[in-house]
């Protein structure tokens, strides 16, 4: 997905010494993020070592987080993810994007639905909380109706317990603006992008457990959040209301930085 970058695990002295220089800092974080975009598809026994590192620098420290792909959570055993579940890596972020195939496979993620189904019931089953992200207007214009109703079922079948939307800007450079330069994407404008995300949050049950529910990254037209399913009719009104309020043909401007 990443065209231009390469992936590498750092070593684990460098990695170490990272730690130790913040605790030498005197740094006390109560949270840990592991970065950077594919950090659970190193091997576990870098996972395992850092892990180790962070407990015994900071014992006190209540969670790490790490972002995750459906690829890298299928890969690992069941053991290994309750392993790191215990060193407190316990929770992740999935970027779903879409629950739509053809868009996943537009936009190069390298997993079907299905299997972001599987992976995200597998890391919950694990010990993990799951934050699962989608996108606003992924799929432009030709595949809306398809993102919306698709990424719905999967929120359904999955049950995140953090769930968050961002925004797709077509950005020059990236393969996205050179599909929208093509013609084979057609962005959404501001009254559509609002209305994706009408048709998701109202199409997706929230029944299997609380999910804690945020918009509110700069590249969100407004800041919206809330606990589903109890603030699901507020939020749906709200959403309804500044559908309303758009004007049709108005294009969002992308945020100077994301």
């Amino acid at each position: 997905m990443y065209r231009s970058k390469s992936y590498r695990v750092r070593p684990q002295a460098d990695i170490n010494a990272d730690l130790e220089a913040c605790s030498s800092a005197g740094m006390a974080p109560d949270k840990i993020f592991l970065c950077d975009g594919d950090a659970l598809g190193a091997p576990q026994e870098t996972l395992v070592a850092t892990l180790d590192k962070i407990n015994q620098l900071w014992p006190n420290t209540r969670r790490v987080g790490i972002y995750a792909t459906a690829q890298n959570i299928l890969e690992k055993t069941e053991e290994q993810l309750k392993l790191l579940a215990s060193k407190k890596l316990n929770i992740a972020y999935l970027g779903l994007e879409s629950g739509d195939d053809k868009v996943l496979h537009m936009i190069v993620k390298g997993n079907t639905a299905a299997e972001m189904v599987e992976a995200s019931l597998k890391i919950k089953k694990c010990g993990f909380k799951l934050s699962t992200i989608a996108m606003l207007g992924v799929g432009g214009r030709k595949f809306s109706k398809k993102h919306v109703e698709n990424t719905a079922k999967i929120l359904s079948a999955t049950a995140p317990q953090f769930f968050s939307f961002l925004t797709t800007f077509s950005v020059p450079g990236t393969p996205y603006h050179k599909m929208v330069e093509r013609g084979s994407i057609e962005p959404l404008t501001s009254k559509e992008l609002l209305v994706e995300m009408h048709g998701i949050l109202e199409r997706a049950s929230f029944d299997l457990n609380p999910v804690i529910f945020r918009a509110n990254h700069v590249s969100n037209l407004h800041p919206l959040g809330g606990n589903l399913p109890r603030d699901k009719a507020i939020i749906l009104e709200t959403i309804a209301s500044w559908i309303f309020e758009t004007p049709e043909g108005v294009y969002p401007q992308a945020p100077q930085q994301m």
